[in-house]
């Protein structure tokens, strides 16, 4: 192929008939330096990377359908006569990537990018036509097409475009929108959409397929491109200040992956992961910006910007059961300071058999430490061990009658720090395994035989738990030195590291974590020894839910000793928890929740009847209502006719943040099966003196 060559979108390869008056693609090919940068890729790979896979025709087959699901997730842009001409690269991929050959790759890319054009051309007409859409008529949409035939002829393909303009007409239209307003934003979107595709270059074409072979060894291995390094470095250094937010791309949305702690986002306490970013605006009154469709790389360029200044965030909630549900999240740019993401106490005054006890809450938003302020020699640098040993004291001083250490909603940090905090609650011993390629295992432990308590503690965790935050709350479970409660963390058990390539870098799955009792943290997790209602859905959120995550495995267990713990009483602290939440108020709001999160997922149809669907919506916001009322009625508080009152009920923390009743009967819980811990062991020593 010669580079930059432009044809006509009226030439169709094996292909649907189909005439188009704009336009020409830009037929991209690789460039040296990418070919040579898919040796070194496929060279680091072998060599250090934890999973020994063959570059063969296995890999080959699945790199093809990674490729193809990467391109076009949702199955409608390319036809079936496509794939079957696709078909003949499924055991020849291999050969390409040993040899440096992107050819294939990116014929495939050029295949996508012709057909997105057609898409998006086809659409712009179709809205900009005086042809009426029948908002009467009752028809559905698919939304989930990932596992469907694809398409065969150009009149399938154009009825479900139909379908899609459609819905995202309905969508705006119950925002408030008329349609000729919709189509506007249609049009708007559809033709920035072509405008970016106009301006793709070889370097995007091939950190895609570089990622996709990367992936296929693990999710969290992955290419970066020299200027995807560069964000990388920026994003390290916070040099340039953002939301505090990890985000990915699906399909045409942003989706938010995590919430960094104590960041801009975190602190608004109005987002979440999973939540979908479809605008962004400037300043507090500036137009917000339809972003979907966007590459992801752009979407992050438009939300950065100069600290203290206002980023606006158009999102459709995570919980919504409707995408025309829409709120717009005003957000402070900003750096995350060290300080603010220190761990906190706080004392809970818990009403236990007839007698009140306080009970010590740490909250560890992350596992930290100010590397720059230790190589300085500061003895005064900041770590979480350090502050949790310092909060420890205070508490105590405050008579406490038991810790609980909060990390829900930590996704990790330090492996050193993880280590240390351990050691703040046992004397001595192993805390932590690594195995790495080539299957040595070294274990790291506390061999300072200080223990900052010796008191009852429990540990509360959730799906957001992850990597440093299972290593401890494993460690404490396998040393039965306290009880863990919540719901199955996240399954982060890998190590990652980065290595420079001539052109970019490399970060690439080096290490896998264990627990002393030999079990892997990774895909499974920490399993609570009391489980908690969890919100987050495990097949959309944790290890288990990326595609080609790393097994759970055992390693030989680490020699360590085993506090009295709560094996002998699991099942009367089981038997006494749901005594206390089967009728609590905010636990039963949690459960039916749930439920209706479960049985909202298995209807993938969206209504493209106006009717019909304005029913769907009301109904799901009356059955939220209903639920929320439900609960303020068992609590003895007013009702509410709409859910927007709540912004007004809720109360704020001294941040100005909603807090969340949800969470906080879950923390007061924690108290009480603590508590009701420290009552098993007072009368097991009591009948057993010895």
């Amino acid at each position: 192929m010669l580079k930059g060559l432009r044809t006509s979108l009226a030439v169709c390869l094996l292909a649907p008939a189909i005439a188009l008056a704009t336009a020409d693609i830009n037929l991209l090919s690789p460039e040296a330096v990418q070919q040579q940068t898919l040796k070194e890729i496929v060279g680091s790979l072998n060599i250090g990377h934890y999973n020994k896979i063959s570059v063969d025709d296995t890999l080959s087959s699945g790199v093809l359908d990674e490729y193809l699901a990467e391109l076009d997730p949702s199955r409608s842009y390319f036809y079936q006569s496509d794939i079957s001409e696709f078909e003949a690269y499924r055991y020849t991929l291999d050969d390409s990537v040993l040899a440096g050959d992107l050819d294939s790759a990116f014929v495939i890319s050029n295949r996508q990018q012709q057909r997105v054009i057609e898409r998006l051309t086809w659409t712009i007409d179709r809205l900009s036509s005086d042809e009426a859409f029948n908002f009467d008529v009752d028809e559905t949409l698919d939304t989930d097409r990932e596992n469907d035939p694809w398409i065969s002829s150009q009149d399938e393909m154009n009825d479900l475009w139909r379908k899609r303009n459609k819905s995202a007409l309905l969508s705006l239209m119950l925002s408030d929108k008329t349609e000729q307003e919709a189509r506007e934003v249609l049009i708007k979107r559809y033709t920035n959409q072509l405008k970016r595709l106009s301006q793709n270059k070889s370097e995007d074409v091939f950190q895609r397929f570089a990622n996709v072979l990367t992936k296929h060894f693990d999710p969290h291995t992955s290419y970066f491109s020299p200027r995807s390094s560069e964000n990388f470095k920026i994003n390290m250094s916070l040099s340039l200040e953002g939301i505090g937010a990890v985000l990915q791309s699906e399909n045409e949305f942003t989706k938010i992956v995590r919430l960094v702690p104590a960041g801009p986002a975190d602190k608004t306490g109005l987002l979440k992961p999973a939540d979908l970013i479809v605008g962004v605006g400037q300043s507090a009154d500036g137009e917000i910006e339809d972003v979907v469709g966007w590459r992801l790389d752009d979407v992050v360029d438009l939300i950065r910007g100069p600290k203290d200044s206002t980023v606006r965030l158009e999102i459709i909630p995570s919980d919504s059961e409707d995408q025309a549900v829409r709120k717009i999240i005003p957000i402070t740019r900003n750096t995350v300071a060290l300080e603010e993401q220190a761990a906190q106490k706080r004392i809970l005054t818990i009403k236990h058999n007839n007698k009140d006890y306080k009970v010590g809450v740490i909250d560890i938003p992350a596992f930290y430490i100010d590397f720059e302020a230790l190589q300085r020699g500061d003895e005064n640098y900041k770590s979480t061990t350090r502050d949790v040993e310092n909060l420890i004291t205070e508490l105590q001083s405050e008579k406490i009658d038991g810790l609980i250490i909060d990390l829900r909603n930590n996704g990790g940090g330090s492996l050193r720090e993880a280590n240390e905090l351990v050691g703040l609650f046992i004397d001595r011993g192993p805390t932590v395994q690594i195995r790495d390629p080539n299957g040595r295992v070294d274990i790291l432990g506390d061999f300072n035989p200080k223990v900052a308590y010796n008191g009852p503690i429990s540990v509360l965790v959730n799906r957001l738990s992850a990597s440093a935050s299972e290593i401890f709350a494993g460690a404490i479970q396998d040393y039965q030195r306290g009880i863990i409660v919540g719901s199955q963390t996240f399954g982060k058990g890998t190590v990652q590291t980065l290595q420079a390539l001539d052109h970019g870098q490399i970060k690439l799955t080096h290490a896998k974590f264990y627990r002393i009792s030999g079990e892997s943290t990774q895909h499974k997790g920490v399993i609570p020894d009391i489980a908690f209602p969890g919100i987050y859905d495990t097949a959309e959120i944790g290890e288990s839910a990326l595609d080609g995550a790393l097994p759970w495995d055992q390693v030989k267990e680490a020699r360590h000793g085993i506090y009295k713990g709560i094996s002998t009483f699991k099942a009367e602290l089981e038997k006494r928890h749901a005594m206390r939440t089967d009728n609590q108020p905010d636990f039963n709001f949690l459960r039916e929740q749930i439920t209706r999160q479960a049985e909202a997922k298995i209807d993938e149809t969206i209504p493209l009847n106006k009717v019909k669907l304005l029913a769907k919506r009301d109904e799901a916001e009356k059955w939220q209502v209903n639920s929320e009322n439900k609960r303020r009625l068992a609590k003895g508080q007013t009702p509410i006719v709409k859910l927007t009152e709540l912004e007004d009920l809720l109360q704020k923390d001294e941040k100005g943040r909603p807090i969340s009743a949800e969470s906080e009967a879950l923390l007061v819980e924690s108290g009480q099966v603590l508590l009701d811990m420290v009552d098993l062991t007072n009368q097991l020593i009591t009948y057993n003196p010895q």
